[in-house]
């Protein structure tokens, strides 16, 4: 059975990393969802993927580091998706955690690049203990100290390695870092039939990002692959 995740939710049907977007996930059944955190000013961690919120309102330059977390919850993401979403802003992890059931696999993504967050795993880390959410619980990053980092916090916590360019044999790099690492995620575009066996081989899980296509998906469920990230309903809320 392959494990999807809903890619910042439900991101085609409500704006992405937001409340409704994970609403919009969990009633088409997804199992799994993933999404980014990031630090406001005053050290809140908010759910966003980008560093800056002009995509989202382009009355705004300002990054999410820059602005508290009253600040932050002033600006609108939503009217530029879809004018039912007015006044949707960006939600804190503490009212995702509130809003996603405990039997979905989350999937938390820290952000770390290019603004590096001090000490954004110790707040994640002391958050997760707040809600009692260590269970079905994945940590990924394409920092890969920020991973390290979070091990050395919560050593239990299992790991996802985040590749956005082929490297030379990820599988042995995961292996030589010494992290607790539960899966790869790889860019689809050079996912292959030897990658996942080579990381299976390793006993690594597989999840690339992102897949959309059900052709695409269906090619890759072939090779064996243990899931993937997507913005497709059709395919994250696949059994």
């Amino acid at each position: 059975m392959t494990l999807n995740f809903a890619h910042r939710g439900s991101l085609t049907e409500a704006p992405e990393n937001t409340l409704p977007a994970f609403q919009k996930a969990i009633a088409h059944g997804a199992k799994a969802i993933e999404f980014d955190i990031q630090l406001t000013k005053d050290n809140y961690l908010v759910v966003c993927h980008d560093h800056k919120l002009n995509r989202f309102n382009p009355w705004t330059n300002k990054r999410i580091t820059d602005l508290t977390l009253s600040e932050l919850k002033q600006i609108d993401i939503g009217s530029s998706f879809n004018e039912n979403y007015t006044g949707i802003t960006v939600p804190t992890l503490d009212e995702v955690l509130e809003l996603c059931p405990k039997n979905i696999l989350l999937n938390i993504e820290i952000k770390n690049i290019p603004v590096i967050y001090k000490g954004i795993e110790e707040q994640l880390i002391h958050c997760l203990s707040k809600y009692n959410r260590f269970e079905n619980i994945l940590i990924s990053s394409f920092d890969h100290v920020a991973l390290k980092n979070v091990q050395e916090i919560a050593p239990t916590l299992p790991l996802g390695m985040l590749f956005y360019y082929r490297i030379l044999n990820p599988w042995d790099y995961a292996t030589k870092s010494g992290l607790n690492i539960a899966s790869i995620h790889p860019n689809n575009v050079y996912t292959d039939r030897q990658l996942i066996e080579q990381c299976h081989n390793k006993g690594y899980q597989v999840y690339p990002f992102t897949v959309n296509k059900k052709e695409r998906f269906n090619e890759l469920v072939a090779y064996g692959v243990d899931g993937v990230f997507s913005n497709n309903p059709e395919i994250f809320s696949h059994e």
